[in-house]
């Protein structure tokens, strides 16, 4: 499978997610309204406060920190599959989903660091 075909899939599947997920909170919103709770139709939209609170309980409170150990395990996902490329020719074929194994279970690991790094940081 090649690198096109696989962002095609992924492009066509995160539009229908998205569109399924737009006409849901639609349809959600208008029977909330219907049914007289005008009050209420605003709990479906995001809102870009953040409280103190929220915060608190918040585990993204390092944005950068997240994306950076992401893209840094990712780094590492991508060398260990020129590593293992150069030293097997039937790997740098590509035509095994190997290598998207290695880069995703890499990212993988990029989060699962930062949220134990997190759940630490919380408990203290």
């Amino acid at each position: 499978m090649q690198l096109g075909e696989v962002m095609t899939v992924a492009v066509v599947f995160f539009a229908i997610i998205t569109f399924v997920k737009v006409l849901s909170a639609h349809y959600l919103k208008s029977r909330i309204i219907k049914s007289g709770h005008f009050d209420k139709a605003g709990i479906l939209e995001q809102s870009t406060e953040v409280t103190e609170e929220q915060r608190s309980v918040n585990y993204d409170q390092f944005p950068a920190l997240k994306w950076g150990l992401v893209t840094f395990f990712g780094g590492i996902g991508l060398i260990i599959i020129e590593l293992v490329g150069a030293s097997n020719p039937v790997f740098s074929d590509y035509n095994s989903t190997m290598p998207f194994g290695i880069f995703f279970v890499s990212i993988a690991i990029g989060f699962l660091v930062y949220y134990f790094m997190m759940r630490a940081k919380m408990k203290n």
